[in-house]
């Protein structure tokens, strides 16, 4: 006897309805107390290992996020940080780790010699020493427990001033977090022994600018760009001792002035027909090489200038999208299933410099640097479903978690948006101090870090589920 297709169709949302009550009463009942959710019985991610979150797009499956908060609603904990840094903070066992830098004071001649070799135009920082640190915070508590001292730099290349000497974020798998600063070294520390196994400094290249790319991993490999005015190429390194496994120059033709030759971009790995690509984008051109040995597997120039560029690209739909950076941004929706690749669609108004995308369902979202216009298009075609003022400067790329989406500002807003074709502002939320690091998010907690502090922001109070 077959059962009729509309009963059938009941029965199935009888099912749904009944595992979702499930689900709340089992929330209400982890809260009932006052606790968090059990991660156990919820089977939250407890990891963040890398810039934007385990798969690099900026998701999180956390759950039960707060919609608003400022300094005196919400807040866990607060701990203000030594030193200055604009990595976003990685997690694993229970701790929140970072890099920072402390730097001494450049002499007036020291400062002359540095400007006299500048061949930019942009303003800088100039330090006479830099040293570089990795610190840890406890998630449950925000107790700072390690400030463990890396390496020191002397009279290291200036930095812009909106850059930091610790801007790329560090990676953290099983216990060892591998920190990366550019032509200034990269070191991996064991987190257990509080050990530095070992540092490299073989990379030297000039980045005008400072560091900015951040690093991933492949296997035995950390892989990064090296991507400045004077030499351009990619590197990996083998994680157990720090020696290099390959090193790909970069083979595109480029604008013949050095100061558009550099780029601050942060790989990403996906798979094209079954096979892994490494994708690189640099001054002009996205690469795609072999993660496993650096061959270079194609590129494909932006057919427009592109260079300095920060945000990482973020996949979907078969398809890669990225922003261009300077001098005007364009976001390039790449078709990854067409042989060659090549560029299904543009967008040429409001594309962020270093902001990084962010794709939900068929939506992809941005703001600009300046003036903070959110715009949401349509990732599979590119048309405009709204664009929005939502005002500041941004330089933090950002998440989504919880069915929300958070973009926070230089200017120490971070405002939460429903995700959708059109425009819903769920709140603002303002804290004291400027957002560089991207906001995270792990089980029913949002981890903030500014340019003073780290915070804790707590999940939903026992009326929220209860609501």
């Amino acid at each position: 006897m077959t059962m009729p297709q509309s009963l059938s169709k009941k029965i199935a949302v009888l099912l749904k309805s009944l595992i979702l009550t499930a689900l709340i009463i089992s929330l209400q009942s982890q809260f009932a107390t006052g606790g968090e959710p059990s991660p156990k019985s919820i089977k939250l991610t407890q990891k963040w290992p890398q810039f934007r979150g385990p798969g690099g797009q900026g998701h999180s499956d956390a759950i039960l996020l707060p919609k608003s908060w400022n300094e005196k609603q919400n807040v866990s904990w607060k701990t203000p940080l030594p030193g200055q840094g604009w990595s976003s903070p990685v997690i694993e066992n229970g701790m929140i780790w970072m890099t920072s830098s402390t730097q001494k004071a450049a002499t007036k001649e020291e400062i002359d010699k540095k400007l006299a070799k500048n061949t930019g135009s942009q303003p800088l920082t100039i330090v006479g020493e830099v040293t570089f640190w990795a610190l840890g915070v406890e998630f449950k508590s925000g107790k700072l427990v390690h400030e463990i001292k890396l390496f020191s730099r002397k009279s290291p290349d200036p930095v812009h001033t909106l850059n930091s000497f610790a801007s790329p974020t560090p990676i953290i798998e099983d216990g060892k977090l591998y920190c990366h600063f550019g032509t200034n070294g990269t070191a991996c520390l064991d987190t257990q022994k509080k050990e530095v196994v070992w540092i490299n400094d073989d990379v030297k290249i000039n980045h005008e600018n400072g560091p900015g790319s951040s690093p991933t991993l492949w296997k035995d490999k950390l892989i990064f760009h090296c991507d400045g005015s004077d030499k351009q190429y990619i590197l990996a390194l083998y994680k157990k001792n720090g020696e290099q496994a390959w090193k790909t120059d970069r083979s595109g033709k480029m604008h013949p002035n050095p100061q558009l030759k550099k780029a601050y971009g942060t790989p990403i790995v996906t798979k094209i027909n079954g096979k892994p690509h490494l994708l690189s984008p640099a001054s002009d051109w996205l690469y795609a090489y072999n993660p496993d040995n650096g061959d270079e597997l194609w590129k494909l120039n932006y057919e427009t200038l592109g260079f300095s560029i920060v945000p990482r690209p973020v996949l979907g739909h078969g398809k890669a999208y990225m922003c261009t950076s300077f001098m005007r941004s364009q976001l390039l929706a790449i078709d990854l299933q067409s042989s060659p690749p090549k560029i299904a669609w543009r967008h040429k108004r409001g594309v962020p410099n270093m902001p990084s995308p962010i794709l939900v369902g068929d939506e992809i979202y941005f703001t600009n640097d300046k003036g903070g216009i959110l715009t949401c298009l349509n990732a599979k075609t590119g048309d405009v479903h709204f664009k929005e003022r939502l005002g500041g400067n941004f330089s933090a790329s950002p998440l989504y978690a919880d069915g929300k989406l958070f973009f926070s500002n230089r200017e120490g807003k971070t405002f939460v948006i429903q995700p959708g074709k059109e425009f819903k502002l769920l709140s603002t939320n303002e804290l004291d101090g400027a957002h560089f690091a991207s906001i995270i998010a792990l089980q029913s907690s949002l981890i903030v870090r500014t340019d003073k502090a780290i915070y804790r922001i707590q999940g939903a109070s026992k009326a929220e589920i209860r609501r």
